[in-house]
């Protein structure tokens, strides 16, 4: 199984950036942790992060055919990239959306995912956790997808 992490903007900076919110683990800590948790259960996995939202849609279409599932934390693009969103649906992989931070407490404008609705699943508010927790959640979709195909 090949899975691909996904990351929008200014997780690049996780670690400095708002610790309060976001925790102290950097990006490559995550992956790093990930990456043992996928060890573990045999699924390669793969990282990308950008600023830039045309980057992370050539992503999406480039994952078609390579990748089995995809868990994104689309970051700010969660309430604004229609891009993002219509990548999806061109390409039909099965995607988990995740966030650090609980969206659904904070400001008004990020309890709106644009996103969310073309996924299989949202999950938010675990801190690190919630890459374990997407990890865990595609993994087991595409396995129960499997069994489904194959009765």
């Amino acid at each position: 199984m090949k899975i691909l992490f996904l990351n929008g903007p200014n997780l690049n900076l996780l670690g400095t950036r708002e610790p309060d919110k976001y925790g102290t683990a950097t990006l490559k800590d995550i992956e790093n942790y990930i990456k043992e948790e996928a060890k573990k259960i045999h699924t390669e996995i793969s990282f990308y992060q950008s600023n830039i939202e045309g980057e992370l849609v050539n992503e999406i279409q480039a994952a078609k055919g390579i990748y089995d599932g995809i868990v994104i934390n689309p970051a700010a693009y969660t309430h604004t990239s229609v891009a993002i969103r219509d990548a999806f649906l061109a390409v039909q992989i099965p995607a988990v959306e995740i966030h650090l931070s609980n969206i659904h407490k904070r400001e008004e404008f990020r309890k709106n995912s644009l996103i969310a609705p073309v996924c299989i699943g949202q999950i938010c508010g675990f801190g690190a956790g919630s890459y374990k927790l997407g990890l865990i959640a595609i993994t087991d979709y595409l396995i129960e997808s499997a069994k489904k195909s194959q009765s």
